[in-house]
């Protein structure tokens, strides 16, 4: 497989560190891109469930094929979530191609496009009910490690995997209130500023949809997760797609390097990623 050259790339809810990342598919996808641009939403390496016992070397080589693509000219934007959290305090970092930032806008082909994990509608990671939160992070993770071993059993006599967590998900009506509820605030408020595009990560959902009301319209887009969804956002040939890995395709994968030709304008960046605050 000859590495893709792709204008943008966007992923996030990786959660290196914690037993429901997939680091081995993500790998393979970095290995077969070469986008200009790489953002990485939010809760890449997850600060509330890490722990020294566990981040094992394919959860190492996510980070260094993401130096690696830094070192051979792509840009890479490091937006924090709640999970990694504690980044926030360096937030507008630059060293070289590597930026660490907390929101994003950037101006691709002419139109806007306004970049943030979405932790901020989120009231379940503040204050004490963080502490559940992370409680509840715990509880997910082996649910995770539950359903790897039932897909295994599954997998071993042909029969199709299963999610635990988004049957669950699908089943509890607050949990679909709160992902409509949240694709629709980020909209609003994308088309309050003027945007055209908004991206977000944090609910583990990967979604493209066009959104409007009285005062216009946006297409959210959000890139969904490494952990069940396995996807990510790609810009290419002036349009947003989602990209779904499968492991079929992914059988050969080499280092040719081939630049995309993209009209992006980010040198005026730091004027839109100064804080949180919207």
């Amino acid at each position: 497989m000859e590495k893709r050259p792709v204008d943008v790339v966007v992923i996030s809810d990786v959660h290196l560190g914690t037993y429901g990342c997939h680091a081995k598919e993500l790998v393979n996808y970095l290995k077969s891109i070469n986008p200009s641009i790489l953002i990485l939403n939010g809760d890449i390496i997850d600060g509330w469930q890490f722990s020294k016992h566990y981040f094992p070397s394919s959860h190492l080589k996510v980070i260094k094929e993401i130096i690696t693509m830094v070192t051979h000219g792509t840009r890479v934007f490091y937006i924090t979530g709640n999970h990694d959290e504690v980044l926030r305090r360096y937030s507008d970092l630059q060293i070289g191609n590597f930026v660490l930032t907390d929101k994003l806008v950037l101006e691709i082909d002419n139109q806007m496009t306004w970049i943030f994990h979405g932790d901020v509608f989120d009231n379940t990671t503040k204050g004490s009910a963080k502490i559940l939160a992370k409680l509840g992070g715990k509880g997910y993770d082996l649910l995770i490690i539950l359903n790897r071993f039932v897909n295994f059993i599954l997998h071993s006599f042909g029969r199709e995997k299963i999610s635990f967590s988004k049957k669950v998900k699908d089943s509890v009506k607050q949990a679909v209130k709160f992902i409509k509820d949240f694709e629709v605030t980020a909209a609003e408020l994308a088309i309050e500023k003027k945007y055209d595009y908004v991206i977000c990560g944090h609910i583990h959902q990967p979604q493209k949809r066009e959104i409007e009301n009285k005062h216009g319209s946006v297409t959210y887009l959000n890139s969904g997760d490494w952990v069940e969804s396995l996807t990510a956002l790609e810009y290419n040939k002036h349009e947003w797609n989602i990209f779904k890995y499968s492991e079929k395709d992914f059988s050969d994968v080499t280092t040719e390097d081939t630049k995309p030709t993209l009209t992006v304008t980010t040198d005026q960046i730091n004027f839109f990623i100064n804080s949180l605050a919207i």
